[in-house]
């Protein structure tokens, strides 16, 4: 009975020091407007990758992509250092070497992949390259959700704070649900997924004939200096069909490394989230 009251005792003791929900999120978008204009000073090498597979599993068409990312007055500008794009035909893996590339006159494929490319990673907007509206960590975006504070889950050596979120009820103009995980101590988040919070309406899969299954987005964020915290990965997957019969499911991923600060000399290693 004793133990049973001492670990009643420290589990209600652990739950009264977690801050309340609006407190955390208050510091964390207070965290992302520093980390926006800290990223002002960062260079960063991206390396990107998208990928196309039938049905049956087999790759139809995939691109990596490598840029040297640096800061400009309103967002970011990306050089393209390296390219590598595949595709089949034929039952042949055939390369290029350009973006941009088609091989038919109608290239759903390639049309596609360059979209997404550009839709869901390269924002010029942003200092990271994604799309903030993807996430609710800034105040803003914050506007448009509800949360609620689930508990903590281990990452690495810390208990984060699990916060889940789901757009407002009134409010129409976001569609993703999730989940933030946030560092205890320095308030910025160290993951947050995602997914779609809404179904496609049966009258667009009918009229239109688009159907999008499991569509989602995952990001984790590194310390790579004090007080600047970064996206380090980005990813998602998902089943694309339309009315026509064209059906991939598709696969993108994001990784940021070898950070430098444009006022300095050397390099900024990746710091071990404590």
């Amino acid at each position: 009975m004793k133990l049973v009251f001492v670990l009643s005792a420290l589990s209600a003791g652990l739950c009264l020091a977690q801050p309340p929900v609006d407190e955390i999120l208050k510091r964390v978008a207070d965290n992302q407007e520093k980390a926006a204009e800290a990223r002002k000073t960062v260079v960063y090498r991206q390396d990107t990758f998208v990928r196309l597979l039938r049905t049956n599993g087999k790759m139809s068409r995939e691109e990596k992509r490598q840029y040297t990312v640096t800061p400009d007055a309103k967002g970011t500008d990306k050089k393209l250092d390296k390219f590598e794009g595949r595709y089949e035909r034929g039952g042949k893996i055939l390369t290029y070497d350009k973006p941009k590339f088609q091989y038919k006159d109608t290239d759903i494929d390639g049309d596609l992949i360059e979209d997404l490319t550009d839709d869901m990673i390269n924002d010029k907007k942003s200092r990271d390259g994604i799309s903030k509206d993807l996430f609710p960590l800034t105040k803003d975006e914050q506007a448009h959700y509800t949360f609620k504070l689930e508990g903590t889950r281990k990452v690495g050596t810390v208990e984060a704070y699990r916060v889940s979120f789901e757009p407002k009820k009134e409010d129409a103009s976001r569609c993703w649900a999730g989940e933030v995980l946030v560092h205890p101590e320095e308030f910025q988040p160290m993951m947050v997924t995602t997914k779609l919070s809404m179904k496609i309406p049966r009258a667009v899969k009918i009229l239109f004939g688009i159907d999008i299954k499991q569509l989602g987005f995952s990001v984790s964020y590194r310390k790579v200096d004090d007080g600047l915290w970064f996206p380090a990965t980005y990813g998602t997957e998902f089943g694309l069909k339309v009315l026509f019969g064209y059906k991939r499911n598709i696969t993108m991923s994001l990784k940021n490394d070898d950070f430098r600060r444009t006022r300095a000399e050397s390099s900024i290693a990746f710091e071990e989230s404590k």
